[in-house]
């Protein structure tokens, strides 16, 4: 351990930055940023400045924290953190954020930063780097039920290289602990199976003493309870923190209060000196995330060759993922699978028999599985995690979205969409999940329209960096052909994201079908005396709209939209955004899409009261032309 009076020295200037950043931000989270400084100081002095281990800050909140001990490292100029903190969309967000040199990850929302901390060690393990990770968490957040997902599975995994430090201040944002949600962290953590510490979070030789028993213990996931009191180091806040009270968790002071406790934690000039020669010599190099743009092509990666099922096959969606997953990991480490106890129906099991090792079976916990693979993916894996549509999209909605603000490389496929779904009934039917991610800026939409274009666009975006959500039903049917009998989307075809795919020319009105409803519709059309009078298109990126198509509807001026999703959400907003923008005003609109819930009936009844059946379909086209 450093001497005490540079330890000293540094937690003192570090809270001197802090204390500057909240009060002239007049806003932030003071109360939790100084109980946290002296175990971090540790970590960053200690640990993170030799190993260049990465560190996950979960209670993203204490940023003021975070950005103070990362600018005393010499990580950024202090004065730009301070005068820019909160401020002018600056790097120096509120909560901990990715554009801030040193910060491995942007957290906020409770318990989701644990878990991604878990995929990075998980990553490390399959990757045999010896790093640990660090985690930092509030005791409140222990609360979070994706808290207690996230340590079931890093027990079940024996990630023995995760050290999560719990800051044990026993106050939360408006009460104590005790009076808030009493918990016992101690029992909770012993019941989960790892190993626990407790330490004076305010003593450097305790706390180091015990990341160090931690990081020793190779057999489990270890806990440190740091007991801690909020404020410490300003008398204002400590005196409140002492008794449990919840005056500083959020509240900055007054430009009096700063004053004054600057004055408290004063150096003296030779303690600056000794201050600025250790932090030379200490020569620390902050983390510098390279993010690649969206879809940039991933270097290394094999891409073996498609399978083309024939226009006889009757298979469905998921069974060509499964198929193309399996494919690309046996070529590529990197590759990984992830459910949530649904292996079987998601069909991960395919890559599951033949390379046990990467598939990640996490168990009821879609919140954790998704930020896990966060975790991985900030490690350079690339994470394929599946179950069903609604629980994708619902349940795991917050964890896609802090995964989307990360900018990470996640794959998330989903099965079961729609009425596809059939008799599983209305609670398991996924027809707004679409909308679940449009408001997901660095998230792509796809939907396939058949097992073919399915294969082609998992090895696309296996290749293509970016999250992604892919979505498919759950039943069987034909493979799409083309006006020569031969697959649509056989050999030749190559997907390419943000394009819709043209199956038959037309004149008379533009069909748009998407998923399986483009099977339905290419029937339909069958039925018709001239197939020329309809232009044919399967849309299969739902984030926008393309310009075939819109010039289409200008030719056609008549516009039918097929798909198996609710019809007010989704890609019927999506079309109704692209018809606007680009003035567009076709003179006939027909929207075909889910109008209510639907109660358990096989997929074919479902899709025929829905009127997304090839008879439907055929009336409305014939209504039109």
């Amino acid at each position: 351990m450093h001497s005490q009076k540079i330890f000293k020295a540094f937690t003192n200037s570090v809270r001197q930055t802090a204390l500057q950043m909240v009060t002239a931000a007049k806003s932030g989270h003071p109360g939790g940023s100084f109980s946290s400084i002296d175990f971090l100081s540790v970590l960053y002095l200690e640990k993170i400045s030799k190993n260049n281990a990465p560190i996950i800050v979960s209670n993203g909140h204490i940023s003021p924290a975070i950005y103070a001990i990362l600018a005393e490292l010499g990580a950024f100029n202090k004065k730009l953190a301070i005068d820019e903190f909160r401020k002018d969309e600056s790097i120096f967000e509120g909560h901990v954020s990715i554009d801030v040199p040193g910060v491995y990850f942007s957290t906020g929302p409770l318990g989701v930063g644990v878990s991604a901390a878990a995929g990075l060690a998980k990553a490390f393990d399959l990757q045999s780097d010896k790093r640990p990770v660090y985690a930092i968490m509030g005791d409140g957040e222990a609360q979070e039920g994706q808290v207690y997902e996230m340590a079931h599975f890093a027990a079940k995994y024996n990630l023995n290289n995760l050290v999560l430090l719990v800051d044990y201040n026993q106050v939360q944002l408006t009460d104590s602990l005790k009076n808030t949600m009493p918990i016992d962290l101690k029992k909770n953590f012993q019941a989960f199976s790892w190993n626990v510490y407790e330490c004076d979070g305010h003593n450097p030789n305790q706390i180091l003493e015990t990341v160090n028993k931690a990081e020793a213990n190779t057999k489990k996931p270890s806990v440190i309870l740091c007991h801690t009191v909020m404020g410490k180091g300003a008398e204002f806040m400590e005196k409140e923190g002492v008794a449990h009270k919840a005056t500083w968790h959020g509240k900055a002071p007054s430009q009096e209060m700063m004053v004054q406790a600057l004055k408290e934690l004063q150096n003296s000039k030779e303690d600056l000196a000794i201050l600025k020669k250790f932090i030379k010599k200490l020569n620390f190099k902050a983390l510098k995330l390279k993010i690649p743009k969206p879809l940039a092509k991933i270097p290394g990666i094999k891409i073996p060759k498609p399978i083309v099922y024939s226009t006889d096959t009757l298979t469905d969606c998921r069974s060509a993922y499964g198929e193309a997953l399996k494919d690309i990991a046996l070529q590529n480490p990197s590759v990984v699978a992830l459910t949530a106890d649904l292996a079987g129906s998601v069909k991960t099991n395919k890559l599951q028999k033949v390379l046990p090792s990467h598939h990640i079976e996490c168990g009821i916990s879609e919140q954790n599985m998704v930020s896990v693979s966060g975790g991985l993916s900030r490690a350079g894996l690339i994470p394929f995690c599946s179950t069903f549509g609604v629980f994708m999209s619902s349940r795991a909605k917050d964890q896609a979205r802090v995964n989307d603000i990360n900018q990470t490389n996640v794959k998330m496929v989903a099965t079961h969409c729609g009425l596809s779904v059939g008799e599983d009934g209305p609670t398991h039917q996924a027809l707004d999940d679409v909308n679940a991610f449009l408001g997901h800026p660095n998230t792509h939409i796809i939907e396939p329209a058949d097992p073919n274009q399915c294969d082609k666009i998992i090895r696309y975006i296996a290749k293509h960096y970016g999250n992604f959500y892919v979505r498919m039903g759950r039943h069987k049917f034909p493979i799409i052909a083309d006006k020569y009998g031969d697959p649509a989307f056989g050999k030749s075809y190559k997907f390419q994201f943000g394009l819709s795919d043209r199956l038959q020319k037309g004149d008379k009105v533009t069909l748009v079908a998407i998923g399986a409803c483009v099977y339905e519709s290419q029937q339909a059309i069958n039925k018709l005396n001239r197939f020329s009078d309809v232009d044919f298109f399967a849309l299969s990126s739902l984030n926008h709209i393309d310009s075939k198509i819109l010039k289409s509807i200008k030719k056609t001026s008549k516009l039918i939209l097929v798909a198996d999703q609710f019809v007010d959400t989704g890609v019927f907003s999506v079309m109704s955004n692209a018809l606007i923008h680009n003035k567009v005003s076709p003179k006939k609109v027909s929207y075909m899409g889910v109008k209510r819930y639907h109660r358990s009936a096989t997929q074919k009844y479902l899709y025929k009261q829905a009127r997304l059946d090839s008879d439907s379909i055929y009336k409305q086209i014939k209504k039109f032309i």
